[in-house]
């Protein structure tokens, strides 16, 4: 072998080990369950504001396209032009060449983020004004003829289905005085309406004869949903029309549209029906982000009344008479109001989630930093600065955290898609951040001054500095103000304007900032107990009891933190289970609302009265608790107040046995009230053969009918009777007319009693067996019977994408809350875990059983895990109870379009929430303590008796 190369002169051969790589090897189990950690916080804290994003996004989108054809639409419009213009100028404006080339005119000049939709987007001619059907083999089902809209809309062949004959064409030029037009029907219209292929339809002309419409062909829609045929529904299926009148019942007649070529159009100029030309722009969803939202609704406020309107008004586009009408801005209003509802609410998760989170990774750092403690110790008394020290420790973790955040950061757009990128490499490079310093910042703290090697730092020693007693009134101070503004305006933002970033994280940080101040102030009581209970432990028998004390009386200063990440976590998961708890309970409260029991059975038709027998066949259904059988009227005018005027629709009344009725009205939680209230005045509502219009009835009113009527008897007049009335009681709900005004009285002081609605209870109510028993008993008598379910109503209320995302979050805030509240109780134990094995071998060489090994490890954590557990319980209860004034669960449960109106769904502490989590610290404590004594009990002494261990 040849010698090895010599050293150059003056410079001294440097044989160094590299530190990362050094302590890499060494302890490479720590570095892999690090990386997991910080691959799990980063991949969560990344993933959040891609949630939002997307569930947000995918609510806009929800929203625009579920909502009403006719709302969601952006309509241009203008007349067709006047008397005053030149005829061929008049017809040129609404021959299908014009028309198409400001269709896309109009759709090429539309802002951003506004998109038209070419598919469901439509555009051409129609009568404005219904037309009337003169042929007398139309139907007229009340002596009214139909009444007729003529459409020239385009694209008829690319959105429906020739069944029969051909599409209509324009043969030659069609003018305002052509005689006879082609045109097509669809198969629902021509069914109605008895209109076959080659029918001539006629109607009326001005200045004219009639205008004939020649049948050619008959179509079917291909996507009756789509906004072509949805946004005027007669266009692919007439309707029976009622007509305004004080016949009884009220007279109707068919509405129904004929489809004429685009090119016919001109020929409405000469009819009644006063031609209009439309262009009806679907917007396009699939675009759309929850950004846009701001943007897109000063764009649509443009468009119907700005500088976009006066664009489309130009001589070049459509003309001066084009106006906008679209209820695209609404459903927009309506989202960014829920997104301001529910925003706040899952920010509270949020914020506790990440604080749970950021203090894990603390305790790791410093799990890490106590491990190394005697290491670094060496380090600093040999010379080493405080910054070399902490330079090399952040290179150490840079290494495992750097790239445990790119994965974690990939995982989340991964899995999250069709979201912002920026947000979520922010909240992931904090996260990061937050890993990288953790150890090195705990280190150079906590070697920052000479420390004397043995000296005790237990909680019952420990003496809290000035600085910490500042900070802590300081958070004090901070948990009172967020507390007190969420009681005072909850939890929307400041401004309530809607704005995506309309959030006060001050306000909603307040649970965490009462699980901090709870935090502080139990380490700080913690000693007391202890020591008051340590002397009369000394002075029993065994041992097992004093040293469990004494033990859990030297705990670390440091185990504040925890503590505090087990009350954040506990009381996050009372708040998030609360959330869905109250959600759920909303949603049985609407469903019950919208029913007034857990069926309703009534008669349809202008005779509402219950043939006889049904309510004994509903009783024998299974399931079936108690049926009640009530009289409901409907718009009984409530007599003149003091000002002369009388009420337009007037109210519900109800007619009910007091007893069954108010049994029912307990059952339900719909204003219950005692019986007597309904107590009867006796003769059956007849006097002299006739009915008795001077009794006073005592009723129950709702409070706007109650201020109605006042407290002197009032006259009323209904179907069932006249008579007078004396409000007795006040419920605002009632079961027979829930979410409604209504009167409510004795049925047995009616003249007329007979029952309209059965309304059934029962906790096993089998709803299929009960709508065949009802449709079998119809269809023996002859009635049609209406069968609502309360649990069909609760089936109703599905959730939207922006409610379903905020109940995810939710769910998902439960599970890392409990996650990350695990892992704080093994990090907890897993810094004294040496010291107490060590502790477990010195007293077995002294005697101590396995069994009162396992006592003592049990009792020792008991303390601690008994405070994390009995306070996260309480500060959970106390966290809601000080918030739920200012938390309103009705968005997250109900949408802005649902037929059910909620005074409100506050929140409320759900026991088992509250429990479950608590329990759960108990038990995850003595399992760790069980599972240290039967491995301690596995190793043998040797390992832990050597001499000269510092432990």
């Amino acid at each position: 072998m040849g010698a090895p190369a010599p050293a150059h002169e003056g410079r001294p051969v440097r044989i160094v080990a590299p530190w990362v790589r050094t302590r890499l090897r060494t302890a490479p189990g720590a570095a892999a369950a690090m990386a997991v950690l910080v691959v799990l916080t980063t991949y969560l804290a990344a993933a959040f504001p891609r949630s939002v994003d997307a569930y947000e996004t995918n609510g806009l989108r929800h929203d625009i396209r579920t909502a009403v054809a006719a709302e969601s639409v952006l309509e241009v419009s203008m007349r067709a032009p006047g008397p005053g213009v030149r005829q061929a100028d008049r017809e040129e404006v609404l021959r299908g060449a014009w028309v198409a080339r400001a269709q896309g005119k109009i759709t090429g000049s539309l802002p951003a983020p506004v998109r038209a939709d070419e598919g469901g987007s439509a555009y051409g001619v129609r009568t404005s004004q219904p037309v009337e059907g003169t042929d007398a083999w139309l139907p007229a089902p009340d002596n009214l003829p139909p009444m007729l809209t003529l459409a020239a809309q385009a694209g008829l062949d690319r959105h429906s289905t020739l069944r029969e004959g051909r599409l209509p064409r324009a043969e030659g030029a069609v003018t305002e005085r052509t005689g006879e037009v082609e045109a097509a029907v669809t198969a629902a219209t021509a069914k109605s309406l008895g209109i076959k292929v080659g029918s001539v339809v006629h109607v009326p002309g001005v200045d004219r004869d009639e205008l004939g419409v020649r049948i050619t062909g008959i179509v079917v829609p291909r996507d009756p949903a789509n906004s072509y045929w949805a946004v005027e529904p007669t266009l692919g299926s007439p309707a029976l029309v009622t007509k305004p009148s004080r016949e009884l019942p009220p007279p109707r007649y068919w509405r129904a549209s004929l489809l004429l070529a685009p090119d016919a159009a001109p020929a409405l100029l000469g009819t009644t029906g006063e031609p209009q030309v439309y262009w009806r722009i679907a917007p396009d969803a699939g675009a759309l982000t929850a950004r846009d939202a701001p943007q897109l609704a000063s764009r649509i406020a443009s468009l119907e009344n700005g500088p976009e309107l006066t664009r489309l008004r130009a001589p070049a586009v459509v003309g001066p008479s084009a106006v906008v009408a679209t209820g695209l801005d609404e459903i927009v209003a309506a989202h960014r109001s829920m997104r301001s509802a529910i925003a706040p609410v899952v920010t509270v998760a949020a914020l506790g989630i990440g604080a749970v989170a950021a203090v894990v990774l603390v305790m790791a750092g410093s799990l890490l930093a106590v491990r190394r403690q005697a290491e670094l110790a060496l380090l600093r008394s040999r010379g080493g600065s405080l910054g070399a020290i902490g330079g090399r420790l952040l290179a150490e973790t840079a290494v495992i955290a750097v790239p445990a955040t790119a994965v974690g950061l990939l995982l989340a757009v991964l899995t999250v898609p069709e979201a912002r990128l920026l947000p979520a490499v922010a909240a992931a490079g904090c996260a990061g951040l937050l890993a990288c310093a953790a150890l090195p910042v705990r280190a150079v703290v906590r070697h920052r001054r000479p420390r004397p090697h043995g000296g005790r730092e237990d909680l019952v020693r420990a003496r809290p500095s000035r600085r910490r007693t500042i900070a802590e009134l300081t958070l004090l101070a901070l948990a009172i103000g967020a507390v007190l503004a969420l009681r005072r305006r909850g939890t929307g933002g400041s401004a309530g304007s809607g704005a995506v970033d309309d959030v006060d994280y001050l306000v909603s940080s307040a649970p965490i900032l009462v699980g901090l101040i709870a935090a502080l102030v139990l380490v700080r009581l913690y000693p007391l107990p202890l020591r008051f209970a340590g002397r009369p432990a000394g002075r029993l028998r065994g041992a097992v009891g004093f040293l469990s004390l004494a033990r859990a009386g030297r705990a670390s200063s440091s185990g504040a933190l925890p503590l505090l990440a087990l009350l954040i976590a506990l009381t996050t998961a009372a708040f998030g289970g609360s959330v869905l708890a109250g959600i759920d309970g909303a949603r049985e409260r609407a469903a019950v609302l919208a029913t007034g029991a857990d069926a309703r059975i009534s008669v349809v038709g202008s005779s509402p009265v219950l043939p006889d027998g049904l309510a004994a066949a509903v009783r024998g259904g299974v399931g079936v608790g108690e049926v009640t059988a009530i009289r409901v009227e409907y718009g009984v005018p409530l007599p003149s107040d003091a000002k002369g005027f009388r009420t337009a629709l007037g109210v519900t009344m109800i007619g009910v046995e007091p007893k069954a009725y108010a049994r029912l009205a307990r059952q339900t939680g719909l204003g219950e009230f005692p019986a007597d209230a309904l107590k009867s005045v006796g003769g059956g509502g007849v006097r002299d053969g006739g009915s008795d219009a001077g009794r006073v009835l005592p009723a129950i009113a709702s409070p706007a009918v109650a201020e109605r009527l006042g407290d002197q008897p009032r006259d009323i007049q209904s179907a069932a009777g006249d008579f007078k009335v004396r409000v007795a009681e006040i419920r605002a709900n009632t079961p027979g007319a829930p979410g409604g005004d209504y009167l409510l009285v004795n049925a047995a002081d009616l003249t007329q009693r007979a029952p309209t609605t059965l309304l059934v209870t029962g906790g096993g109510l089998d709803g299929d067996a009960l709508r065949r028993a009802v449709a079998d008993f119809g269809a023996e008598s002859g009635d049609e019977l209406t069968v609502k379910l309360r649990s069909d109503e609760r089936k109703a209320f599905v959730n939207t994408p922006m409610q379903e995302g905020a109940e995810r979050i939710y769910a998902a805030a439960i599970a890392a809350g409990a996650g990350y509240a695990l892992l704080a109780l093994l990090l907890s134990l897993s810094q004294t875990a040496p010291e107490r094995l060590t502790l477990l071998a010195r007293l077995r060489t002294m005697g101590l059983t396995r069994r009162q090994g396992r006592q003592l490890l049990g009792l020792e954590v008991l303390p601690q895990a008994l405070l994390a557990a009995v306070g996260g319980a309480f500060v959970g209860w106390a966290t809601i109870v000080l918030l739920a004034p200012g938390v309103d669960l009705v968005r997250l449960a109900l949408t802005a379009t649902s037929d059910v109106t909620l005074d409100g769904a506050p929140l409320r502490a759900d026991p088992w929430s509250l429990v479950l989590p608590a329990v759960g610290v108990l038990a995850l404590a003595a399992a760790v303590s069980v599972v240290q004594a039967w491995w301690a009990g596995r190793q043998g002494s040797i390992n832990e008796l050597r001499a000269g261990d510092s432990r």
